[in-house]
């Protein structure tokens, strides 16, 4: 069974389906009952993880820089610090958590964006111990519009089945797996069904391969019902 989620499951594949990256947002504030539903699960998603992810709320100083206007972000003042350990499986760990926490951010009426480069590190407001690093962020609010569908890969261009029809769910999770969000939207990654259609593995190439990967394997899991092999989260658990 996939790992534990902070989300509504009776809402997973409502919200895989309308999530799509926000780069424009609104001046409400993120408060209240949001605000305090988002800490929750950031705590339990670094409890789970050994991460330490960190939520900023009404911060604008990280997004102020040209590098945001390049790449099109407006009035961004709240976010996601992806601050996770160095070595080891910190980034895939950080790709499924953060996903997750993307996830309940859409169930909770917010929109977001995963962010690698256009922001300012310097500016980040967050804590970074010695031996971590900060991986990147997810921009969060109340989008100017929901934003639009990015073009998707078909499901055979991301799996290996051996030639063999798919099972209804792995089916289902690569369905979830294409709409995951990737650096450059490239979708560099592969799920591989063992030939006795019992056991997923996946892996991922090129730009934020890692961080990526746990992503997909997020969408996988939660929409297959079904855990990946060999996966970060997989290792964590053991």
């Amino acid at each position: 069974m996939p790992h534990s989620s902070i989300l509504d499951e009776s809402r997973i594949d409502e919200a895989i389906a309308a999530r799509h990256s926000v780069r424009q947002f609104t001046s409400k504030p993120i408060e209240g009952a949001v605000r305090e539903r988002l800490e929750g699960a950031v705590a339990s998603v670094n409890e789970q993880g050994g991460l330490n992810i960190q939520l900023a709320c009404d911060e604008a100083e990280a997004f102020s820089s040209f590098l945001s206007h390049y790449g099109k972000f407006d009035n961004v003042r709240n976010y996601l610090a992806l601050v996770a350990p160095k070595d080891g499986d910190g980034a895939e760990l950080c790709g499924y958590y953060g996903e997750q926490l993307v996830l309940l951010a859409q169930q909770l009426g917010l929109n977001s964006c995963w962010v690698g480069g256009t922001f300012s590190k310097r500016k980040t407001r967050c804590a970074v111990a010695k031996g971590q690093r900060l991986l990147g962020t997810i921009a969060l609010g109340y989008g100017i519009s929901q934003g639009t569908p990015s073009k998707s890969k078909g499901i055979s261009e991301l799996c290996a089945t051996h030639g063999f029809a798919m099972p209804d769910w792995f089916q289902r999770g690569m369905e979830a797996a294409r709409l995951a969000p990737t650096a450059f939207n490239r979708q560099r990654f592969v799920f591989t069904l063992s030939k006795d259609q019992t056991e997923v593995t996946a892996s991922s190439a090129g730009a934020m391969a890692a961080v990526n990967l746990g992503i997909a394997e997020c969408h996988f899991e939660l929409a297959s019902g079904h855990s990946v092999s060999g996966s970060a989260m997989e290792r964590r658990k053991a």
